[in-house]
Protein backbone atom coordinates (compact mmCIF):
# COMPACT_ATOMS: atom_id res chain seq x y z
CA UNK A 1 0.00 0.00 0.00
CA UNK A 2 1.73 3.37 -0.93
CA UNK A 3 0.09 6.00 1.65
CA UNK A 4 0.97 9.92 1.35
CA UNK A 5 1.55 12.06 3.85
CA UNK A 6 1.04 15.88 3.47
CA UNK A 7 2.94 18.24 6.01
CA UNK A 8 5.77 19.88 6.26
CA UNK A 9 7.75 16.96 7.98
CA UNK A 10 10.00 18.10 10.57
CA UNK A 11 11.72 15.30 12.72
CA UNK A 12 12.26 17.66 15.77
CA UNK A 13 7.75 17.73 15.73
CA UNK A 14 6.74 15.29 18.34
CA UNK A 15 3.36 14.67 16.45
CA UNK A 16 5.33 13.95 13.02
CA UNK A 17 7.36 11.36 14.79
CA UNK A 18 4.48 9.58 16.40
CA UNK A 19 2.71 9.48 12.60
CA UNK A 20 5.33 7.55 11.45
CA UNK A 21 5.24 5.37 14.46
CA UNK A 22 1.71 4.96 14.08
CA UNK A 23 2.05 3.78 10.54
CA UNK A 24 4.52 1.14 11.26
CA UNK A 25 2.29 -0.44 14.46
CA UNK A 26 -0.43 -0.59 12.13
CA UNK A 27 1.20 -2.14 9.12
CA UNK A 28 2.63 -4.97 11.87
CA UNK A 29 -0.46 -5.43 13.00
CA UNK A 30 -2.20 -6.11 9.46
CA UNK A 31 0.52 -7.57 8.14
CA UNK A 32 0.65 -5.04 5.64
CA UNK A 33 3.65 -3.48 3.35
CA UNK A 34 2.69 0.22 3.72
CA UNK A 35 5.09 2.48 1.76
CA UNK A 36 4.86 6.00 3.44
CA UNK A 37 5.99 8.94 2.00
CA UNK A 38 6.45 12.78 3.22
CA UNK A 39 5.04 15.23 0.66
CA UNK A 40 6.47 19.05 1.44
CA UNK A 41 2.96 20.95 0.67
CA UNK A 42 4.69 23.05 -1.85
CA UNK A 43 5.00 19.76 -4.28
CA UNK A 44 1.30 18.60 -3.81
CA UNK A 45 0.95 18.17 -7.31
CA UNK A 46 -2.54 16.14 -8.63
CA UNK A 47 -0.42 13.73 -10.71
CA UNK A 48 2.00 12.71 -7.93
CA UNK A 49 -0.72 12.31 -5.41
CA UNK A 50 -2.58 10.17 -8.15
CA UNK A 51 0.22 7.65 -7.53
CA UNK A 52 -1.05 6.97 -3.88
CA UNK A 53 -3.84 4.78 -2.82
CA UNK A 54 -4.36 6.97 0.60
CA UNK A 55 -3.19 10.36 2.18
CA UNK A 56 -2.95 11.44 5.28
CA UNK A 57 -3.02 15.39 6.30
CA UNK A 58 -0.72 15.82 9.41
CA UNK A 59 -0.49 17.95 11.92
CA UNK A 60 2.25 20.98 11.56
CA UNK A 61 0.33 23.98 9.92
CA UNK A 62 0.52 26.75 8.39
CA UNK A 63 1.42 25.02 5.37
CA UNK A 64 3.99 26.17 2.86
CA UNK A 65 1.37 26.54 0.17
CA UNK A 66 -2.53 26.76 1.70
CA UNK A 67 -3.54 26.61 -2.39
CA UNK A 68 -1.90 23.29 -3.31
CA UNK A 69 -2.95 21.76 -0.20
CA UNK A 70 -6.73 22.65 -0.74
CA UNK A 71 -6.38 21.66 -4.26
CA UNK A 72 -5.05 17.98 -2.92
CA UNK A 73 -7.99 17.47 -0.36
CA UNK A 74 -10.23 18.54 -3.01
CA UNK A 75 -8.94 15.79 -5.42
CA UNK A 76 -9.13 13.03 -3.34
CA UNK A 77 -11.99 13.83 -2.18
CA UNK A 78 -13.93 14.25 -5.54
CA UNK A 79 -11.96 11.00 -6.72
CA UNK A 80 -12.86 8.63 -3.52
CA UNK A 81 -9.75 8.40 -2.06
CA UNK A 82 -9.30 7.43 1.35
CA UNK A 83 -8.26 10.15 3.54
CA UNK A 84 -7.28 10.90 6.85
CA UNK A 85 -6.80 14.53 8.45
CA UNK A 86 -5.93 15.07 11.65
CA UNK A 87 -5.12 18.51 13.78
CA UNK A 88 -4.11 20.93 10.96
CA UNK A 89 -4.69 18.42 8.14
CA UNK A 90 -8.60 18.07 9.39
CA UNK A 91 -8.91 21.81 9.86
CA UNK A 92 -7.69 22.08 5.98
CA UNK A 93 -10.35 19.15 4.98
CA UNK A 94 -12.89 21.69 6.82
CA UNK A 95 -11.52 24.82 4.75
CA UNK A 96 -11.89 23.16 1.24
CA UNK A 97 -15.12 21.89 1.84
CA UNK A 98 -16.49 25.21 2.59
CA UNK A 99 -14.47 26.75 -0.27
CA UNK A 100 -15.96 24.64 -2.95
CA UNK A 101 -18.90 22.64 -2.09
CA UNK A 102 -20.45 25.10 0.51
CA UNK A 103 -19.41 28.16 -2.30
CA UNK A 104 -18.19 30.25 0.66
CA UNK A 105 -14.53 31.33 -1.26
CA UNK A 106 -13.44 33.40 0.97
CA UNK A 107 -13.41 30.92 4.00
CA UNK A 108 -10.26 31.25 5.92
CA UNK A 109 -8.46 29.90 8.49
CA UNK A 110 -7.27 31.75 11.53
CA UNK A 111 -3.25 30.89 11.08
CA UNK A 112 -3.26 32.39 7.90
CA UNK A 113 -5.39 35.57 8.41
CA UNK A 114 -6.23 35.88 11.74
CA UNK A 115 -8.56 39.11 10.54
CA UNK A 116 -9.73 37.31 7.91
CA UNK A 117 -14.09 38.11 7.87
CA UNK A 118 -14.92 34.33 7.13
CA UNK A 119 -12.87 32.52 9.56
CA UNK A 120 -14.22 28.79 9.15
CA UNK A 121 -11.67 27.97 11.43
CA UNK A 122 -10.69 29.88 14.19
CA UNK A 123 -8.88 29.84 17.58
CA UNK A 124 -9.68 28.19 20.34
CA UNK A 125 -11.02 29.31 23.63
CA UNK A 126 -7.85 27.75 25.28
CA UNK A 127 -4.83 25.69 23.70
CA UNK A 128 -5.68 21.95 23.69
CA UNK A 129 -1.84 21.00 23.54
CA UNK A 130 -1.56 17.88 25.23
CA UNK A 131 -5.29 17.66 26.66
CA UNK A 132 -6.77 14.31 26.65
CA UNK A 133 -10.73 14.39 26.48
CA UNK A 134 -13.43 12.35 26.09
CA UNK A 135 -15.20 12.16 22.97
CA UNK A 136 -18.80 10.29 21.92
CA UNK A 137 -19.31 9.02 18.58
CA UNK A 138 -22.22 8.81 16.19
CA UNK A 139 -22.93 4.84 16.00
CA UNK A 140 -23.55 4.72 12.98
CA UNK A 141 -20.36 6.85 11.28
CA UNK A 142 -17.39 5.08 10.10
CA UNK A 143 -15.29 6.35 12.94
CA UNK A 144 -16.93 4.49 15.11
CA UNK A 145 -17.23 1.33 13.18
CA UNK A 146 -13.30 1.75 13.43
CA UNK A 147 -13.00 2.29 16.69
CA UNK A 148 -15.62 -0.53 18.08
CA UNK A 149 -16.79 1.97 20.39
CA UNK A 150 -19.10 5.20 20.48
CA UNK A 151 -16.67 6.31 23.29
CA UNK A 152 -13.15 7.19 23.56
CA UNK A 153 -10.66 9.36 24.47
CA UNK A 154 -8.03 10.83 23.33
CA UNK A 155 -4.89 13.16 23.02
CA UNK A 156 -4.85 16.87 21.19
CA UNK A 157 -1.53 18.83 19.66
CA UNK A 158 -3.94 22.31 18.88
CA UNK A 159 -4.72 25.26 18.97
CA UNK A 160 -7.90 25.95 16.29
CA UNK A 161 -11.01 23.91 15.15
CA UNK A 162 -13.86 24.71 14.00
CA UNK A 163 -15.33 27.72 14.17
CA UNK A 164 -18.99 27.10 16.34
CA UNK A 165 -20.96 29.37 14.43
CA UNK A 166 -20.40 27.49 10.58
CA UNK A 167 -20.49 24.04 12.52
CA UNK A 168 -23.99 22.97 12.09
CA UNK A 169 -24.19 24.84 8.45
CA UNK A 170 -21.06 22.57 7.19
CA UNK A 171 -22.49 19.30 8.41
CA UNK A 172 -26.08 20.09 7.32
CA UNK A 173 -24.08 20.35 4.17
CA UNK A 174 -22.46 17.08 3.83
CA UNK A 175 -19.39 16.93 6.12
CA UNK A 176 -21.10 15.67 9.31
CA UNK A 177 -20.10 16.03 13.07
CA UNK A 178 -19.00 12.44 14.29
CA UNK A 179 -17.97 13.02 17.44
CA UNK A 180 -18.34 15.50 20.05
CA UNK A 181 -16.92 16.15 22.91
CA UNK A 182 -18.44 17.00 26.91
CA UNK A 183 -19.08 20.14 26.12
CA UNK A 184 -20.83 19.34 22.93
CA UNK A 185 -18.00 21.04 20.86
CA UNK A 186 -17.11 19.08 17.56
CA UNK A 187 -13.66 17.09 17.47
CA UNK A 188 -14.36 14.67 14.61
CA UNK A 189 -16.18 14.80 10.96
CA UNK A 190 -16.43 12.70 8.10
CA UNK A 191 -18.41 12.63 4.56
CA UNK A 192 -20.73 9.29 4.87
CA UNK A 193 -21.16 9.06 1.11
CA UNK A 194 -17.43 8.86 0.47
CA UNK A 195 -15.21 5.46 0.61
CA UNK A 196 -13.61 7.18 3.71
CA UNK A 197 -12.36 10.49 4.17
CA UNK A 198 -12.70 11.59 8.15
CA UNK A 199 -10.57 14.44 9.81
CA UNK A 200 -10.28 14.64 13.55
CA UNK A 201 -9.10 17.35 15.56
CA UNK A 202 -6.91 15.45 18.31
CA UNK A 203 -3.86 13.20 17.18
CA UNK A 204 -4.79 10.08 17.30
CA UNK A 205 -1.54 9.20 16.40
CA UNK A 206 -0.53 10.18 19.93
CA UNK A 207 -1.83 7.14 21.42
CA UNK A 208 -0.97 4.74 19.03
CA UNK A 209 1.46 1.91 20.82
CA UNK A 210 3.50 -1.30 19.16
CA UNK A 211 1.01 -3.47 21.79
CA UNK A 212 -1.74 -1.59 21.18
CA UNK A 213 -2.00 0.16 17.46
CA UNK A 214 -4.42 2.65 17.17
CA UNK A 215 -7.85 1.48 15.36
Amino acid sequence: MKLAILAEYDPNFEPHVQTDAAIAHAASALSLDVQSEWISTTDAHVTTLSEFEALWFAPGSPYRDLNRTLDAIRFVREHDIPTLGTCGGYQHMVIEFARNVMGIRDAQHAEYDPYASRLIVSQLPCSLIGREMEISLSSWSKTAAAYGTHAITERYYCNFGVNPNYVDQISHAGFQVVGRDAEGDCRVMELSHHRFFVGTLFVPQARSRPDHPHP
